[in-house]
């Protein structure tokens, strides 16, 4: 919204900086951050008094869990309110990306608040059908998908752009959107996975949402594509400041969630930040890249897979505890040393990730 105060610049004031994308996303940064230090206690304080026995806890995981009991969840619509509305503050209203990435994460939201009050108000673990959260989440994938290849270049349309190779691209044709929504969906759900330990989802997707952000920063300027052998996508550098937001709203929400966290971030914070993830990497054509970046997510989405098909075949397990956080939890490990290890790892796959982006 701000971007239209450079109507007012003669091209050499201080109107003019809101014309730079990276101006904007400092501005977005700042202005998340300070949403969320300034709506997070009264948010919690709501949450603590609407919720009674908060979020229940899973009566077959880790015997240290049992102490987080009555610590309120659906913490995600702090991250989510703070990255909404700076990204409308500082983002361009024109730009079809911004308004495709907040489609998938706002309504990922959505399916997440339902299925955190589902568990909150029954006091399960259950929830909402995971039948039904897959079908809404591949319809809302699908559209997303459409709405993306409506706005790639004519040469970029339906082609699945491989790293480290400049020149090749896949023509994935009709199924282009199938794979979009196994991209967006498959996202949405690793980001879920992985919300078991208090701070562990957050660092890593903030991680993951910064080093998006400069590729989509890159990939939208027809300078850097050529320097460095992009495909071209224009448009996509304004996701910059919605991963700006992000990374404000999730360090604001961190300071809450820091062991012993005060809330928890719920599904509505891990699906609508891990869709978010998936239609930035959609929108950029970086979706090979996400599978790098979001290689911890990849991980412990793998972990459940292969201990539930294993099980069922043999009916035996590969870890004591799926996803693998809890796995090493079982086998002693202190849940700091865990959390710290895997943010650890999550910048290393970062820094793989980016080095794609010059190693052409």
């Amino acid at each position: 919204m701000l971007y239209w105060l450079t109507e007012l610049s003669d091209g050499g004031d201080f109107f003019n900086l809101f014309r730079y994308i990276t101006f904007r996303a400092g501005g977005a940064f700042l202005t998340a951050l300070v949403f969320g230090f300034l709506f997070g206690p009264p948010l919690i304080n709501v949450l603590r008094r609407t919720q009674g026995k908060g979020q229940p806890i899973r009566e077959d995981g880790p015997t240290s869990h049992f102490v987080k009991a009555g610590t309120p969840t659906m913490g995600g619509l702090l991250i989510v309110g703070a990255l909404t509305f700076s990204t409308l503050l500082w983002a361009r209203w024109d730009n079809p990306f911004v308004w495709m990435v907040l489609f998938v994460t706002l309504t990922f939201a959505a399916i997440g608040f339902a299925d955190d009050y589902a568990k909150v108000s029954k006091q399960n673990t259950k929830g909402v059908s995971g039948k039904l959260r897959l079908l809404l989440g591949f319809l809302i994938a699908a559209i997303a998908g459409f709405w993306a290849t409506q706005f790639h270049p004519d040469a970029r349309a339906n082609q699945l752009a491989v790293p480290v190779f400049k020149d090749v691209l896949i023509n994935l044709g009709v199924l282009f959107i199938p794979f979009a929504i196994i991209v967006i969906v498959g996202a949405a759900n690793a980001v879920n996975l992985t919300d078991g330990l208090d701070g562990l989802a957050i660092m890593p997707v903030m991680i993951a949402a910064g080093t998006l952000g400069i590729i989509a920063y890159f990939v939208g300027r027809v300078d850097f594509t050529e320097s460095l052998g992009l495909h071209y996508v224009p448009g996509t550098g304004e996701l910059l400041v919605f991963t700006a937001g992000l990374i404000g709203g999730g360090l604001g929400f961190l300071w809450y969630n820091a062991p012993p966290a005060a809330v928890f971030m719920g599904d509505t914070g891990s699906l609508a930040l891990g869709g978010g993830l998936g239609a930035i990497a959609v929108a950029s054509k970086h979706e090979i890249v996400l599978a790098i970046v979001g290689g911890l997510f990849v991980v412990e989405a793998l972990s459940v897979i292969i201990q539930v098909a294993y099980f069922k075949w043999t009916g035996k397990r590969v870890f004591l505890m799926a996803p693998i956080h809890h796995h090493y939890e079982k086998k002693g490990w202190a849940e700091p040393q865990i959390v710290i290890r895997f943010w650890i790892i999550s910048l290393i796959l970062a820094m793989i990730g980016l080095a794609t982006l010059k190693v052409r």
